[in-house]
């Protein structure tokens, strides 16, 4: 695993004690033996599609534009994969996804009829994904798993995003972690280990849960975490969504609560 720059985790830490919100009781013995809880964002936690072609929506139709809003919002979304790859695959450096959303914007433009945009009404574009709801399930579930684990984002998403995201939905998280502590993106190895170190736990003593079989099955259990899957049936559209898994996780809930019910919380 590489190593994290010292300065920047230090940065990331003094974030985290801006919106990490009250005293937090030492995480209780589970059967798992897990002590902290790592959550995908966009998808799992959020219903990124909906904020993005709203937002969207907003911004482009004093302009003139009638897209089909949720289209957009698919085209965007459907080059997340494919740029973050090249960097896990190392043949791009790592950038923080919001230079990434931007690049991958531009490129769709075309498509959209949007090459017209201006900069500035580009850059509020993409801050769209800085702007995502919560589903119904959420904020119960993380207000009940908070007694018990201490929470963490472990996200593709770079940290002034995940923080716009909580201070949105009025989560409290006990630290920011993901892609840029590690300088990597999910589903490589290194951002699970990195999220685990920073709390000086062992991978074993961690869980994440996610929607996306690719984060649980090819990510966070070949880098030694527990996992639980989400399944999130509306992700892309109203019944187009739900993920298959391809190997074994250690939970399966339909919600936030369920998972906390799962887990004794």
């Amino acid at each position: 695993m590489r190593a994290a720059d010292p300065t920047r985790r230090l940065i990331i830490q003094s974030a985290v004690g801006l919106i990490a919100g009250a005293a937090h009781a030492a995480p209780r013995p589970n059967a798992f033996g897990v002590k902290a809880l790592f959550f995908d964002v966009f998808g799992t936690l959020t219903d990124w599609r909906s904020g993005v072609a709203r937002d969207a929506r907003e911004l482009l139709s004093p302009l003139g534009y009638a897209l089909d809003w949720p289209v957009f919002a698919d085209a965007w979304r459907a080059l997340y994969l494919p740029i973050t790859g090249e960097v896990r695959n190392r043949r791009r450096p790592y950038a923080k996804l919001d230079v990434l959303e931007r690049r991958t914007l531009d490129q769709i433009a075309p498509r959209f009829g949007l090459e017209k945009l201006s900069d500035d009404m580009r850059r509020r574009l993409t801050l769209a994904w800085h702007h995502l709801d919560a589903w119904p399930d959420v904020d119960a579930g993380l207000a009940r798993l908070k007694t018990r684990f201490l929470l963490a984002p472990v996200s593709n998403g770079n940290v002034a995003l995940m923080v716009d995201i909580a201070t949105r939905n009025r989560w409290r998280w006990d630290a920011i972690l993901g892609a840029d502590i590690a300088h990597d993106f999910k589903p490589n190895r290194d951002v699970y280990l990195a999220a685990a170190d920073a709390l000086n736990l062992a991978p074993g003593e961690c869980m994440m849960v996610a929607a996306h079989d690719i984060d649980l099955t090819q990510g966070a259990a070949g880098a030694g975490l527990r996992t639980a899957f989400i399944p999130r049936p509306d992700e892309y559209g109203k019944g187009h969504g739900a993920e298959r898994l391809t190997g074994r996780v250690d939970i399966v809930a339909d919600s936030l609560p369920e998972l906390a019910d799962k887990l004794g919380a």
